[in-house]
């Protein structure tokens, strides 16, 4: 027998992850399913690990859909302890017999939580929880015999258990937004699964260098450089992986921060990686010409990508694309079944379906930014490349809301170089993921040189995170703030007025679009 391991079933929450994450965080292994596995499956997935208990994640959808996500009903006989989340909880409770109803009045966001039974699920919380809800069905009666041990304002069954095998909780314990989520998921794993903190993961490099050889199948590849760790992080694999037949491709789309395109090239240098450059500014803003939709933006953004890399492909011959796509961006394009498309990410989304390439080889699917970053370190990366804030592959494409145009880019330029100085001189600063301007593609008006003034309106994020699936909006000082906005509305006079988001994700995300 394997591991100990808790099954999480995926019904295509943007947070299933989060959810395995969090139980491997605690040294138990943790494996995702998807919802319709069989009972044949999960006997042979029994061969393997010695299964302790399963997760029914959250989803996008109702219960009462036509087609809506569901279990096999045998696998509630198994004798399993089962917690369900927000969408899993629903479903556990509408299987067991209680009651779901599409509310009138939806929770999104914090809510106050009104904990009954503070055992169990719930030991060592209070009776008040501030806990994070995405839910618009909500079940208001228990199934049978079950017990109601929680509530909100808005919903009289946030939580319940049955028969001491059966869990359902309507908030998402698995984000940081939710206070003591964690408690939550060790009391269920340790508690009542009765699991061991025994797991270990595997953390050494070998494995992504033998998969990138094993997939390359003794070809050619180029990767797909754009400077972040996420893609640098893949170059070093591939460079140990298959050495000679690798070439480093950098796309200079034009849409880059001041000074980066000398800052990628000089540090492929440093990496002794044989980079090609390719200057195709004016292909990428003809294809975005007229368009303003955001989605629209990203897959044109990614077929030209593709296009690009392609046209070096044949001529350096080179079998296959290797690229630094992460979890995070496969699962806001909708990677699992039944899930939401958030966003499409141009490295995965806005792929295109005619390809020459032999296949893409993506070493980094399956991690989060920080594992990244602690491979790299791992590898003995730069820090000014392992800490480099992420920057989205389209650039300042998807920081500029509407139609992009070069006088725009120029003007996101000014102002992203002001924000990034400023945050970087200011003291007492620490814990920043990301911070950048964005152009709201709102116009204002304002006054300058004792005359009115109508211009453009620039928003300013700062966020907190570690793993990009959630992330809290950084409380800058005002004085930061207010040099930041007094230098923008200076010296670019295109702009009259300065706001900061104070969103987290969620509800929102990183980028604007």
């Amino acid at each position: 027998m394997g591991n100990e391991a808790i099954l999480v079933f995926n019904f295509g929450g943007q947070y299933c992850h989060l959810i395995a994450r969090r139980i491997r965080e605690e040294g138990v292994y943790s494996e995702i399913v998807s919802h319709d596995i069989s009972m044949a499956e999960i006997k042979k997935l029994a061969g393997r690990e010695d299964i302790k208990g399963i997760i029914l994640s959250g989803g996008p959808s109702s219960i009462y859909e036509k087609g809506a996500p569901d279990i096999d009903n045998q696998i509630l006989s198994m004798g399993l302890p089962v917690l369900g989340i927000c969408y899993g909880h629903q479903l556990l409770a509408h299987k067991l017999g209680g009651k779901v109803v599409s509310s009138d009045k939806k929770e999104y966001g914090h809510v106050e939580l009104f904990i009954t039974k503070q055992k169990g699920l719930f030991k060592g919380l209070s009776g008040k929880e501030d806990v994070w809800m995405s839910h618009g069905d909500t079940v208001i009666e228990p199934p049978p015999g079950a017990e109601a041990e929680a509530r909100t304002e808005n919903c009289p069954v946030a939580a319940f258990s049955s028969k001491g095998k059966f869990f359902g909780i309507q908030w998402h314990a698995e984000v940081s937004h939710t206070r003591n989520g964690t408690r939550i998921i060790k009391n269920f794993i340790f508690d009542i699964c009765k699991s061991k903190h025994q797991w270990k993961p595997n953390k050494s490099h070998r494995k992504y260098i033998d998969e990138i050889a094993s997939a390359t199948k003794g070809g050619s590849a180029i990767i797909a450089l754009s400077g972040g760790v996420d893609s640098s992080t893949a170059a070093v694999l591939a460079s140990k992986a298959i050495g000679k037949r690798l070439t480093a491709v950098f796309i200079d789309h034009g849409m880059m921060r001041e000074g980066e395109s000398e800052e990628i090239k000089q540090m492929a240098s440093r990496m002794h990686l044989n980079l090609h450059t390719v200057e195709a500014g004016e292909r990428f803003l003809d294809v975005l010409k007229g368009v303003k939709d955001p989605e629209e933006k990203r897959k044109k953004i990614g077929a030209q990508f593709i296009r690009e890399f392609e046209r070096e492909a044949r001529e350096i011959g080179a079998d296959y694309l290797i690229q630094g796509t992460i979890y995070p961006d496969r699962i806001e394009s909708g990677a699992s079944k039944k899930s939401s498309v958030i966003k499409t990410h141009h490295n995965v989304g806005g792929i295109p379906e005619d390809i020459e390439f032999s296949g893409i080889v993506e070493p980094l699917k399956d991690l989060y930014k920080d594992e990244v970053r602690e491979l790299a370190a791992k590898l003995g990366m730069e820090k000014n490349i392992i800490n480099r804030q992420p920057f989205p592959g389209p650039g300042f494409a998807v920081r500029i809301v509407g139609e992009v145009t070069a006088d725009k880019i120029a003007l996101l330029r000014k102002a992203d170089k002001i924000v990034s100085e400023e945050i970087r001189d200011a003291t007492g600063i620490k814990g920043i993921w990301q911070s950048f301007a964005v152009l709201s593609g709102i116009r204002s008006t304002g006054v300058k040189g004792d005359a009115r003034a109508y211009g453009e309106v620039i928003a300013i994020r700062a966020v907190e995170s570690t793993e990009a699936m959630t992330a809290n909006f950084a409380r800058l000082p005002y004085e930061a703030l207010s040099k930041i906005s007094a230098r923008i509305t200076n010296e670019i006079p295109e702009v009259v007025r300065v706001v900061y988001d104070i969103t987290d994700k969620p509800p929102s995300t990183i980028e604007w679009e």
